[in-house]
């Protein structure tokens, strides 16, 4: 990683204080708005919050689906982050940077956040169609290094078109996957897309279907 990258992170406490859960969490509100009061999320060096477990790195996880399928893929040589290399997953997304346009003090940094994400899954992949864009879920998983210090805020992205292609040299074997053929190649899937997958029919009985 760059050594002056940036990423966007709250403490942990503030989570801690909303309760602190293992794995999927449906009472997104009561934990959104203490995340995102102004002043609350704030960038930091990445090498500085990496290992420590005081901070949450916010990680947008974007699960796109189509007529009962998911979008998947396998993280290539060129992965971000290597823990990761070879695994499938159904989520898009990653570290949120600073931008010119992204004021942390702003009275409404949660549509600030939102034009954060859809800049973050464009860098990934060429999303060629409408859709709309809900935050079903957050994820937690302190069982291993890596979920320490991430909190996955997930969305569900429920698109017009299958209509999706890669940008990034990472994502390898992209295809959109029913839940039972997702089943299948279970042992095969990151953490995080293990813990999403047998809630994905639950997902959509949170979407607020907000236009994107």
């Amino acid at each position: 990683m760059a050594n002056d990258e940036k990423v966007l992170v709250v403490e942990r406490k503030v989570i801690e204080q909303a309760g602190m859960f293992q794995g999927l969490m449906f009472d997104v509100d009561r934990y959104l708005k203490n995340i995102f009061v102004p002043g609350v999320p704030r960038f930091l060096p990445r090498s500085q919050v990496e290992k420590d477990p005081s901070y949450k790195q916010l990680i947008p996880y974007v699960i796109m689906t189509r007529n009962g399928k998911y979008l998947s893929y396998v993280r290539g040589k060129k992965a971000g982050e290597t823990r990761l290399l070879g695994l499938r997953s159904i989520g898009i997304g990653g570290h949120i940077n600073p931008a010119d346009d992204m004021p942390l003090f702003d009275v409404d940094f949660y549509k600030t956040y939102l034009a954060a994400v859809e800049r973050e899954v464009a860098e990934e992949v060429a999303v060629e169609t409408s859709h709309t864009d809900s935050i079903v879920a957050l994820l937690n998983d302190d069982s291993n290094e890596v979920g320490r210090v991430h909190l996955g805020v997930v969305h569900y992205w429920q698109l017009d078109a299958p209509n999706v292609n890669k940008r990034e040299q990472m994502i390898t074997q992209m295809t959109f996957m029913t839940p039972a053929e997702l089943q299948e190649v279970a042992d095969t899937l990151e953490t995080w897309s293990s813990l999403c997958l047998p809630h994905l029919a639950e997902m959509t009985k949170h979407t607020t279907k907000t236009p994107s």
